[in-house]
């Protein structure tokens, strides 16, 4: 198991004929708000910071917690930017926009 930080964008679209899509993806927020990692929530995703075993760990939860929230489905889509000799850090991509 790699400890090796990486980052991953994730965009759960859920489905439901009853329920709102933005409440059923607050439930996926929640879960990655609580995980502790770092991470930044944009209007088409949420890109998160960590070991890739971990993040994948929180993103499995998140899409569960938007089923069990009662979705009647979810697309998942992910995005991971991986360096072989090095970390991957959102601050060293976005931080010069965030100050």
């Amino acid at each position: 198991m790699s400890d090796k930080i990486i980052n991953l964008g994730i965009q759960i679209i859920p489905k439901s004929k009853t329920l709102d899509a933005y409440t059923l993806v607050d439930k996926a927020i929640e879960i990655i708000q609580r995980s502790g990692v770092k991470h930044v929530v944009t209007p088409f995703e949420t890109v998160m910071e960590g070991p890739q075993e971990k993040l994948m760990e929180i993103a499995r939860n998140a899409q569960d917690a938007v089923l069990a929230a009662g979705a009647d489905e979810v697309l998942v889509y992910y995005r991971m930017q991986i360096r072989n000799h090095e970390d991957v850090r959102i601050e060293d991509k976005i931080g010069k926009y965030t100050k």
